[in-house]
């Protein structure tokens, strides 16, 4: 569950360092781990990397993991290291909000809007169909939006939120980095993505900006070994591999992501993450209520359009 240039460099660096080959497929958070679901009687993969370790946790109750406890992560914070053992955090990233500049300038500033700096000014009647999002029940990135609601509002707040935003959201992208291409080409004004895949496309010269809104979410990326996975040993390598200074750095060069190694600097042109205003986001509460929680928005916001 990673952008297909950034799998492109692992695939050419792994086999560059350990002379093992990687065949990968590529797609949204959400798709690659109901794949693993679908293949547990018979597993394809070795491994699933990338996407939040939210969606992990339900995958590791099923079994569908084995534990593996890298040498290179005793070093890490205690919160990107599965308590559990079946899954391990690589990278983080955070939640952002993406602006056309020259349509937000030219259509919604002479109605008196400024850039959004919360969640809730999304809210406001006159970005009614100029905003996309992604669809929860989909991408990884959607249902951490969701979740980030519910854990600065409450839960009951956070659905009339979410079901006040529905009215404003032209369409829901199957994936978060769906949102950022249209809006990048003044197709739409606002998406909601994630800031490391939003600023590519602001170092590629697009006229867009990014804001991080206050009480925002992260994700931390993950990483683990399928069970029943043909090559184990070799995954066991790749994840020591991904636990590296050297790939860290490669990854926030390439990515525009946080690295969970700590002496790996920050991505450049983006705020230190000591600097963001996160919100409490409960991760185990987040794995544990996602399937209801996908099922709801499903029923009640996706099946109602």
């Amino acid at each position: 569950a990673l952008n297909e240039d950034e799998m492109a460099s692992f695939v050419e660096k792994f086999k560059e360092d350990t002379g093992i080959e990687i065949e990968y497929i590529q797609g949204g958070a959400g798709d690659m781990s109901a794949r693993v679901l679908a293949e547990k009687d018979s597993p394809y993969a070795d491994v699933l990397v990338g996407g939040s370790v939210d969606v992990y946790e339900p995958l590791a109750k099923e079994g569908l993991f084995v534990k593996y406890d890298s040498p290179n992560n005793d070093n890490l914070d205690a919160r990107f290291n599965d308590p559990n053992g079946y899954w391990q955090g690589w990278y983080m990233g955070v939640l952002g909000i993406v602006i056309n500049r020259d349509r937000f300038e030219a259509e919604l500033k002479p109605l008196g809007l400024e850039y959004p700096v919360t969640w809730d000014d999304l809210l406001d009647e006159r970005y009614k169909n100029v905003f996309v999002t992604s669809n929860p029940v989909t991408a990884g990135g959607g249902y951490i939006f969701v979740a980030d609601q519910i854990f600065r509002l409450g839960e009951d707040k956070a659905w009339e939120y979410l079901k006040a935003l529905d009215k404003n959201v032209h369409h829901y992208y199957k994936g978060a980095g769906d949102c950022i291409s249209p809006v990048a080409t003044g197709e739409f004004i606002v998406g909601m993505s994630w800031v490391h895949d939003i600023y590519k496309q602001v170092k590629a010269g697009y006229p867009i900006d990014v804001v991080i809104p206050k009480q925002d979410a992260f994700e931390i990326g993950g990483v683990a070994i399928v069970n029943s996975g043909k090559n184990q040993e070799n995954a066991q390598k790749f994840i020591d591999w991904l636990l590296t200074e050297e790939i860290g750095t490669m990854n926030t060069k390439n990515s525009n992501r946080y690295s969970v190694i700590p002496t790996v600097a920050s991505p450049e042109g983006l705020p230190k993450i000591e600097d963001v205003d996160l919100v409490d986001y409960d991760r185990a509460k987040a794995g544990e209520m996602k399937p209801a929680v996908v099922e709801k928005f499903d029923a009640e916001i996706i099946s109602k359009r």
